[in-house]
């Protein structure tokens, strides 16, 4: 049976999701606030095995590892830049997947627009939900138009119109850590990211995103953003970088440019009720949404998505059952990877030397293994 579906946000998991639907013959409008659809934001993304298992699933795979940059280890260096060990990345998507694929965040948003587009799915962009009724599946647009679906998704990220507007509660909140993030040229002999605890930051990492480009990082203690001008984000990130070796004097003399440049804050979401209200449900980050520490943000979006497409697929009915079984399948994984995430960040800020990272990691890559 062919039913309606409406996407509200065509980020990651909108825009995954999307395309899984239509290949199982639904109809599916797709709505996204953003008159350009992200496609220019952000700077890199890592990408796990999990997530290229989905993308895999989705139809873009070839795409992503041609345009990202694969690898299968991870290198942890002392500030000075003195490489500590290179480990192997665990292949959590199956042997047949690389451990770890980076890639500049619009390349990937790229990737997926033109699989939307593919897809025959409607769009239709610069525009928002303005009032959703959760029993009926209708629902009014900014533009002055309504429709009725079959089912609404809510897939507009972490601050969710979607969420809020069908009474959801839960609102993120702040870990205590920050990010500096930017794109750069790849600096010489980065094969892999890298990393770095301990010095003026946090954390310090650089992920390679394709032959000549890469994107660096810093983490530190949040500070409050209005106190930080955006005119000077090259200055205060060049600052940040300036006592780190290895790869960082050529970040550092790449820290030129404020407006590609993102200061962001450390979240913690989990909506610990269920995750619909009638016929509509939450996905991704406007259900839950984690530190960047594990790089398992979009993975666990993508998989929420592959979830509820695969659910849908097999059932008759679209109604409590299905949506209540996508969350209690979804919910347990997520909350692992939410707290572990938020863990590794709490040990930071608390200076913690009895910290157990190994073990934190091996449960992790053995759940990520396992298919959602």
């Amino acid at each position: 049976m062919t039913r309606t579906v409406l996407v509200l946000g065509g980020g990651t998991a909108g825009n995954a999701l999307t395309v899984l639907l239509r290949r199982a013959g639904h109809a599916v409008d797709l709505v996204e606030a953003k008159p350009d659809w992200n496609a220019t934001a952000g700077s890199g993304i890592t990408l796990q095995g999990n997530a290229l298992r989905v993308l895999r699933e989705v139809g873009v795979i070839d795409r992503v590892l041609r345009d990202g940059f694969p690898f299968d280890a991870l290198g942890l260096l002392a500030p000075s830049g003195e490489v500590l060990t290179v480990q192997p990345a665990a292949r959590t998507g199956g042997d047949d997947l690389p451990g770890t694929v980076g890639m500049r965040r619009p390349g990937l948003q790229q990737i997926l627009i033109d699989a939307v587009r593919a897809s025959g799915a409607s769009v239709r962009l610069g525009v928002t939900a303005t009032e959703v009724e959760c029993d009926s599946g209708e629902v009014a647009f900014s533009d002055g138009t309504t429709g009725r679906y079959d089912l609404v998704v809510g897939a507009d990220g972490l601050n969710s119109a979607t969420r809020r507007l069908i009474g959801v509660e839960e609102r993120p909140v702040p870990t205590g850590m920050a990010i500096w993030r930017a794109p750069v040229p790849r600096p010489t002999g980065l094969e892999h990211t890298q990393m770095i605890y301990g010095g003026s930051c946090f954390i310090a990492g650089c992920c390679p995103t394709g032959p000549d480009t890469a994107y660096a990082y810093l983490v530190e203690r949040n500070r409050d953003r209005d106190t930080i001008d955006p005119s000077t984000y090259a200055d205060e990130m060049a600052r940040l970088a300036r006592g780190y070796g290895g790869p960082w004097p050529e970040i550092q003399a790449a820290l030129t440019d404020p407006t590609v440049i993102n200061y962001t804050w450390f979240d913690r979401l989990l909506v610990e009720g269920p995750w619909h209200r009638g016929r509509v449900v939450l996905v991704g980050d406007a259900a839950h949404a984690c530190p960047p520490t594990l790089a398992q943000g979009a993975a666990m979006s993508l998989e929420d998505a592959l979830v509820l497409a695969e659910l849908l697929s097999t059932s008759d009915s679209w109604g409590d059952g299905v949506l209540t079984e996508y969350r209690d399948r979804r919910h347990p994984r997520v909350r692992e990877v939410v707290d572990a995430s938020v863990q590794l960040g709490q040990w930071l800020l608390g200076g913690a030397r009895d910290a157990d990272v190994p073990g934190l990691m091996g449960r992790m890559t053995a759940l990520l293994a396992r298919r959602p």
